[in-house]
């Protein structure tokens, strides 16, 4: 599972955008830091873990993934690709990344949650650079790539939106599983922010070891 295969086909979707925003006078650089304002913005909004912010930040999230393509190709349409541009995208996509997430397990008071999600997800993204910076080519692939990420939390924010409510009744599971995740929304379950973040905490890891497994076959 990996939306990444895509990009070919957001790419042919992109330009509008790009002409627009080359129109504007905007530089890369400038929709990279929209992007991560955005990411922020979405980040205080699933915080306050009400219906309203729930969309709010999902619509944000979305957002943020495609000024993160725009950026990019607004680069090329440019002809100022560099590896300044490069450092500053993948530096703010990290703070992003961490803004979201820490927003959402703010949002359900569960901050342990929280951390394991995070460093699945920087693991991830890290493997995917360091495997670049051995010489492999940049790797996306995976269980979960940053597209995935960002598609699965503005789902969720939907859904959470929609249904504020448990999802998953606490006495279906084990009690190991239960202290990590915790009733996210009452004391009879657990809510789907908590479960998406406990996906992440799980897959955003093996999504690593994936990653450095091809990486050390090839090597």
């Amino acid at each position: 599972m990996t939306l990444d295969r895509l990009r070919p086909l957001a790419d042919r979707l992109l330009s509008p955008w790009v002409a627009a925003a080359d129109r504007l006078g905007m530089s890369p650089d400038g929709v990279s830091v929209a992007a991560f304002l955005a990411a922020i913005a979405a980040g205080v909004a699933f915080a306050l873990a009400t219906p309203a912010g729930y969309l709010a930040g999902a619509v944000l999230v979305f957002g943020n993934g495609w000024l993160d393509l725009v950026d990019g190709a607004l680069a090329r349409e440019q002809g100022v690709e560099s590896s300044g541009g490069d450092l500053l995208d993948h530096v703010l996509d990290r703070y992003a990344d961490i803004a979201i997430l820490a927003g959402l397990a703010a949002g359900i008071g569960r901050y342990g949650l929280g951390l394991a999600a995070v460093t699945g997800v920087l693991m991830t993204s890290y493997l995917g650079t360091q495997i670049q910076a051995v010489g492999l080519g940049r790797e996306y692939g995976g269980l979960l790539g940053r597209a995935d990420r960002l598609a699965l939390v503005g789902v969720t924010g939907v859904l959470a939106a929609v249904v504020p409510g448990p999802v998953v009744s606490t006495t279906v599971l084990p009690d190991a599983i239960l202290d990590l995740v915790g009733p996210a929304i009452g004391p009879t379950g657990i809510g789907i922010v908590a479960i998406l973040l406990a996906l992440f905490a799980v897959v955003g890891h093996l999504t690593a070891l994936q990653r450095f497994q091809g990486a050390w076959a090839d090597l």
